[in-house]
């Protein structure tokens, strides 16, 4: 049979199943076949916080979209056109999220009766008519990958969970993807059982052979590789550019890196990538508790190491005391939050951007921070560079706001060179700054720099700068002991004047039309906005954007850019917390809030329909 191949610019697939089907896996290596032909992508994992949810009931599904195209992108994608289903449950979790018309494959071996009846369907969608509108391949992929692995020496059960595998070889072949890429991955993670291997790589041959004979499928599709800058690219997840970031910053800083975690999702990726990195002197420690991290971490900047720590919302919500302790020592510590849906334990494996207020004011007493958030999977590699430039030179907590979405999710990382890395090395005080009133030199620990602000980082045991410090309030200069109401009011001040004070770029507009109505966003939010404006630009109406990467403090000039519009729309998935300092910062400026908290991002449709309706409104 002869296959007809159409072209097509982009395509998003959504990859479904039961948590235990490999769902995750499969998405991530159809995303590292789709990188390595060159295409722009943007993947959106989705999986269920249990460990392991009921089998085969919608609590228990797990999700990976891609979306790839043979242009620049910015988001995950709205609508998929594809949707894999391994089985009802899946089906049903996700048929609403499909584009009308769209492709549908569905492992036809899973939908008995018992399954259907698990997820509520009263008569088999398969039969029954309601799957019409859509292009509808019934494939038995359980039997089949049984069949094509009958000659290994492992039972029905084994082979048959490899039916990923299978699916994963037919949408390859559906999209003209080479299976090499996973062939090697999978040699190499099944090292130690190479029957395992082949026989994963069996079943995934077997999944494209099966769309290249079958006749069900007479259209398969290629997208073209996309046009990016020049140099050498790699997929990577904000996670992982957190971590490499990190490393670069002890690279820039030239101190060795020490970080104190506490698992927790969606945070635990940025620990486990850095464990591995000992040869640049990163030192990674699991401690045994969110308080016990951030104290060594603290140390370990006291003791001139670059300290950090990571978490997310109820980790950082435990760190605060170190934190505080941290202003009130005026020493560097990034502490790297990669938000979840909240509060409590809430919804640990969504995402969500509402730990902004207590990143502003999460502590005891007058304590402010530094706060900067990455803004793309890749911008995290930045931000860590970013933050790491503001601990060191200001000597102060720096909190950097990642969330779930960017940390789950990926796209092509152009390689930066290390020789363009920023210099950030820090001089340690090594001698006396002052003269004492016997003009004998002394070491003033609290005596600041004029410009900065920050006060000297001296290394304990450093010959003639022996000095104490602790959480109780210091005398300005000499860093003893004080009780004294000026002295407090004035070091209280000083240190709020520090961070005001902090050197961060001027916001940028992107503003081609000189619009009346501005879209200000910060965080995750600057794919699904820019989709927004795009759209919204190529439909004719005019709307400018801007996006902080610096929430404290905010640019000099946020200020004139806010009073130059009409209007100043706040997309959050929040309930309006850049909104609410914005009102107390800017009192006349008219905020107007877009929130959600559903612990998904938002898609680009549904902030086009928001922004229509503020731009249309007098």
């Amino acid at each position: 049979m002869v296959n007809t191949v159409r072209q097509l610019d982009r395509v998003v697939i959504r990859f479904a199943g039961d948590s235990g089907d490999g769902m995750q896996l499969t998405g991530d290596r159809f995303t590292a076949e789709t990188a390595k032909l060159g295409n722009d992508l943007s993947t959106l994992p989705n999986y269920p916080a249990e460990i392991r949810a009921p089998a085969g009931t919608l609590p228990g599904v797990s999700s990976f979209q891609i979306h790839f195209a043979d242009t620049d992108i910015l988001t995950p994608g709205d609508t998929p056109e594809v949707l894999v289903a391994m089985n009802p449950a899946a089906l049903k979790a996700n048929l609403g999220d499909l584009k009308p018309g769209g492709i549908i494959v569905v492992n036809s071996d899973e939908f008995g009766r018992r399954n259907l009846t698990k997820v509520g369907y009263e008569s088999n969608p398969l039969e029954d008519g309601s799957l019409e509108s859509y292009q509808l391949h019934e494939v038995p992929l359980t039997s089949l990958t049984i069949a094509a692995l009958d000659e290994f020496e492992i039972g029905k059960k084994d082979a048959a969970r490899s039916k990923n595998m299978f699916a994963l070889g037919l949408v390859s072949w559906m999209y003209s993807r080479s299976t090499e890429v996973t062939e090697e991955f999978l040699r190499k993670k099944f090292s130690a059982k190479p029957d395992i291997a082949e026989a994963n790589i069996a079943a995934l041959r077997s999944g494209w052979n099966y769309g290249e004979t079958a006749e069900a499928f007479a259209v398969r599709y290629e997208v073209p590789p996309a046009t990016l800058r020049p140099g050498t690219y790699r997929n990577i997840t904000g996670n992982t550019a957190l971590a490499w970031g990190v490393v670069a910053s002890g690279i820039a800083t030239d101190l060795p890196v020490f970080l104190g975690a506490y698992p927790i999702t969606p945070a635990s990726d940025v620990l486990h990538e850095l464990s591995k990195h000992k040869r640049f002197g990163v030192t990674t420690a699991q401690m045994e508790d969110e308080i016990a991290a951030a104290g060594a971490a603290l140390g370990a900047s006291w003791g001139g190491a670059l300290g950090m720590t990571t978490s997310s919302g109820p980790g950082v919500a435990l760190k605060s005391e170190t934190v505080s302790l941290a202003v009130s020592l005026e020493l560097p510590l990034v502490v790297i939050d990669v938000q979840r849906a909240g509060p409590s334990t809430g919804m640990p494996t969504k995402t969500e951007q509402a730990d902004l207020l207590m990143a502003f004011n999460g502590r005891h007493g007058e304590a402010p921070v530094a706060i900067v958030a990455p803004q793309s999977p890749s911008d995290c590699y930045n931000a860590a560079l970013e933050a790491t430039r503001i601990a060191v030179t200001y000597r102060t907590p720096v909190m950097l706001l990642s969330d779930g979405y960017l940390a789950n999710g990926s796209e092509p990382w152009n390689l930066p060179d290390l020789n363009d890395l920023p210099d950030l090395t820090v001089a340690f005080a090594d001698e006396p700054n002052a003269v004492d009133d016997k003009g004998e030199p002394v070491f003033l620990p609290f005596q600041r720099d004029p410009e900065t602000l920050a006060r000297p980082w001296a290394i304990p045991g450093t010959k003639g700068l022996e000095h104490r410090v602790g959480g109780i309030e210091k005398a300005d200069g000499t860093g003893n002991i004080s009780y004294d109401p000026a002295n407090h009011d004035h070091m209280v001040r000083t240190r709020a004047a520090k961070i005001a004070g902090i050197d961060v770029p001027d916001l940028e507009v992107d503003d081609p039309d000189n619009a009346d109505v501005l879209v200000l966003g910060w965080g995750s939010t600057w794919g699904p906005i820019g989709a927004a404006v795009r759209s919204l630009r190529n439909d004719g109406l005019p709307i400018a954007r801007a996006h902080l990467r610096y929430l404290n403090p905010m640019p000099a000039n946020t200020e004139k850019v806010l009073r130059g519009y009409r209007k100043v729309i706040v997309p959050e998935m929040n309930l309006g917390q850049l909104s609410f300092l914005l009102r107390g910062m800017f009192s006349d400026v008219d905020v107007v809030g877009y929130n959600q908290v559903r612990g998904l991002p938002f898609t680009s449709t549904e902030l086009v329909d928001a922004f229509k309706e503020v731009i249309s409104n007098d």
